[in-house]
């Protein structure tokens, strides 16, 4: 298998109830997750995507967050029926979801 011209890594933290920085996984991260190795799948994308769960990516309050490598781009507040979008337009095209993309003070 060669190596995949972009990596997503989607933030899976937990944190306990209650934490003040909240955490991605309780807002969704493995149905985000899930969403990306389906479309991974249906596309057979393997030679132009890897896709793989993380830890913290920083901005909790915007989660769920996706970071996409090498261009350094974070989408927040990410949901299961953004990922078709996100993977057309910017892991197969090139293009950033600017809706999505997180602010630069945000991170």
């Amino acid at each position: 298998m060669s190596r995949p011209e972009r990596s997503v890594f989607v933030c899976s933290q937990q944190r306990p109830p209650g934490h003040p920085r909240g955490c991605c996984a309780a807002q969704g991260s493995q149905a985000v997750l899930q969403a990306f190795w389906k479309e991974l799948q249906a596309r057979n994308a393997y030679e132009q995507v890897g896709i793989t769960y993380s830890g913290c990516l920083g901005p909790c309050d915007g989660g769920v967050n996706v970071l996409v490598f090498p261009d350094s781009v974070l989408y927040s507040r990410v949901k299961p029926e953004d990922v078709p979008e996100i993977f057309e337009k910017h892991l197969l095209g090139g293009e950033v979801v600017a809706r999505l993309a997180a602010s630069a003070a945000s991170w």
